[in-house]
């Protein structure tokens, strides 16, 4: 497997719709756990309802644009980097976009251990946060002046795990995590480094987006001056074991 793939936003196709609305596969066909991300872009002052999914759990990240959702009785307004997941197929909910919109979209499939995971705790459907609602953290392996953020820790919502790093001349260098995928989004005035392994530094910019599978050591730092923002995503490989040593409530020691 390779230690790491790119999508530069330039090149994630826009082919919108008769309302507005553009949709595309991200790395499509690099990764068979279960989770397929898609590029959303929506023009402003059109709306778009996503089809929902009865046994997958579905996850959209805000990136760029102002907006709101509405969903049953419950109306979120869109005005910095958000996050939001839908109640399965029980409630259906619309994006409206005020001004031109991006966010990524994630359909995750639930197996036996994310079932009975959600069935013994999860975050109360449908969620949304806002970046700047989330709580922060401090990590090592993290520049002292870098930012960061929970969304989803584990247990709220199955396998996934979701969070926020944000810095100006710093960011992430950390050991490889052999039981926990990783993609990042950038948003805002992303404009970073990514070294991954022993493979040649790459730019990562704003809309960019980036999977590195379970393993090889990575940098997200930005040079003197330029910003490192990004959303982390995991999926941690080994389902059984987190689901069962979560459960039981032992002590879990992976990355975030």
């Amino acid at each position: 497997m390779d230690k790491y793939y790119l999508v530069k936003a330039e090149d994630i196709p826009q082919e919108y719709d008769e309302n507005g609305f553009a949709m595309s596969e991200l790395l499509p066909g690099t990764y068979d756990g279960g989770i397929k991300n898609y590029k959303c872009f929506l023009k402003a002052g059109c709306q778009v309802s996503p089809a929902l999914y009865g046994e997958e759990t579905v996850l959209l990240m805000f990136g760029k644009g102002k907006g709101y959702i509405s969903s049953g009785k419950e109306m979120h307004n869109i005005t910095e980097l958000s996050f939001y997941a839908p109640n399965f197929d029980k409630e259906p909910y619309t994006i409206y976009a005020i001004e031109d919109m991006e966010f990524v979209l994630s359909v995750v499939e639930m197996n036996q251990w994310d079932k009975e995971l959600f069935a013994a705790s999860h975050v109360r459907l449908p969620f949304f946060i806002k970046v700047s609602d989330a709580v922060k953290y401090d990590q090592d392996c993290k520049g002292p002046n870098t930012t960061s953020w929970h969304i989803l820790s584990p247990k709220m919502l199955g396998r996934i795990m979701v969070g926020v790093v944000r810095a100006v001349g710093e960011g992430t260098t950390e050991k490889g995590h052999p039981k926990v995928h990783q993609w990042n989004y950038c948003v805002g005035n992303a404009d970073f480094n990514m070294t991954v392994g022993d493979n040649p530094t790459v730019r990562h910019k704003s809309g960019d987006w980036s999977f590195i599978p379970a393993g090889p050591d990575h940098a997200l730092v930005a040079d003197p001056g330029k910003e490192v923002y990004y959303v982390w995503y995991e999926h941690y490989t080994r389902e059984k074991d987190i689901c069962i040593t979560l459960a039981k409530g032992e002590e879990y020691n992976g990355p975030f």
